[in-house]
């Protein structure tokens, strides 16, 4: 397959949920997570809830709209459990097979993200369980992904729109571990059960890193990629996978201006642009020459558009509310264009990027405290004309 530029955008809470992207579909409970949900609601209840979201949530109409937006390829967030067999979460394979039959009619390229795995690669509720992050110290859940790269890699090898496989999402590393403060930011349900949680070492993520390599090379063909995450550490990859043996290596990094904030970013649009501009497109330039790198995932959000400082983007769902609209219809407009518009450009010295996320299910009009979360939605900024799209080629 040619590797074009890569414009595409991620499917995400689709087949793994988000809360925060989609609370309803934990109303009645005090789940904060997948992990949990399936615990306080009944069996006949909960695969109702899963099937019903899952057959509407994304649909073959939605592919068409990708593609009309110039967009050539989607990411798709996988769990650990999409075989089927980790009861009592349901598998959702049938709905993978489905998304590459409308990415073929669509002429959309996939690429497949392990998103979560047994026992958490980061505490993120993205991980499936907030507050616990014991996956790297469980050899057999790490045989248990390795074993399942292998699987989804023999399943769709020969498929072709399958642009590539990600090892696994943002695996957390010691510096962002500590800046996160992880496990009072996601505070585990069950403090028994994340009693030992820690960061993974660069050690064990390029040995890990490695053997994904080897066992998914077993299936996949040279040219379809090969994506590993850099936790969070762009510059630390330098020499890694250098060696002519390894073939059609992709370097993913996770690039969002509230992160930014976290690290001094002034909340301003002269703050974002300073820094796309200044530091994040410098390293993107220099981390280029080891690898081709996409920006696996990255939005508009930032919280100079809430009113508020979010700390990293924490939100109603976290308890931090956004009630007083700051910015008019035009003020929104120039702040989204132009952190749009200089990270498109940042972007575009890179290999290709995804869009975090295709689409929420807030009501930012009518529930209070979502103020500026729309603009994760690229359906509404595209919509909103905060997110320029080409024409469809």
């Amino acid at each position: 397959m040619e590797t074009n530029y890569i414009n595409g955008v991620n499917l995400g809470n689709w087949l793994v949920l988000e809360k925060w992207m989609n609370p309803g579909m934990f109303e009645g409970t005090t789940a904060d997570d997948e992990y949990y949900l399936p615990t306080q609601l009944s069996p006949e209840v909960y695969e109702a809830r899963i099937r019903l979201h899952r057959h509407e949530y994304i649909t073959e109409r939605d592919f068409a709209t990708i593609r009309s937006y110039g967009m050539n390829a989607v990411r798709i967030p996988v769990p650990y459990f999409i075989m089927g067999d980790c009861p009592p979460y349901i598998g959702c394979i049938e709905e993978l097979d489905k998304a590459f039959a409308w990415a073929k009619k669509y002429d959309l390229q996939v690429l497949i993200d392990l998103h979560t795995v047994p026992g958490g690669q980061n505490g993120f509720d993205n991980g499936g369980i907030s507050g616990v992050c014991k996956w790297a110290q469980q050899p057999e859940s790490v045989e248990f992904a390795l074993q399942l790269l292998e699987k989804l890699s023999n399943r769709y090898a020969a498929h072709p729109n399958l642009w590539g496989i990600g090892v696994l999402n943002e695996p957390i590393t010691e510096r962002t571990w500590k800046s996160m403060d992880v496990q009072n930011r996601y505070k585990p349900a069950d403090p028994e059960l994340a009693a030992g949680s820690a960061p993974i070492s660069m050690e064990f993520l390029r040995t890990f890193y490695v053997d994904a390599y080897h066992r998914i090379r077993r299936y996949l063909p040279e040219d379809k990629v090969i994506v590993i995450h850099d936790g969070f550490e762009l510059t630390a990859w330098k020499d890694f996978m250098q060696e002519e043996q390894y073939k059609n290596v992709v370097l993913d990094t996770h690039q969002y201006l509230m992160s930014a904030e976290m690290y001094g970013c002034e909340q301003t649009v002269e703050g974002y642009v300073k820094f796309v501009e200044e530091y994040l497109t410098k390293e993107i330039v220099e981390m280029q020459k080891y690898f081709p790198l996409i920006c696996g995932e990255w939005s508009l959000f930032n919280s100079y558009g809430t009113g508020i400082d979010t700390s990293g983007g924490l939100s109603p769902v976290n308890g931090v509310e956004a009630h007083e609209d700051k910015l008019d219809v035009e003020g929104r407009k120039q702040l989204y264009s132009t952190v749009a518009n200089a990270q498109l450009e940042a972007w575009s010295k890179m290999s290709g990027h995804f869009y975090w996320n295709y689409k929420l299910l807030l009501d930012t009009v009518n529930d209070a405290g979502w103020i500026g979360w729309d603009s994760w939605d690229l359906g509404k900024s595209v919509s909103l004309r905060w997110y320029p799209v080409t024409t469809q080629n």
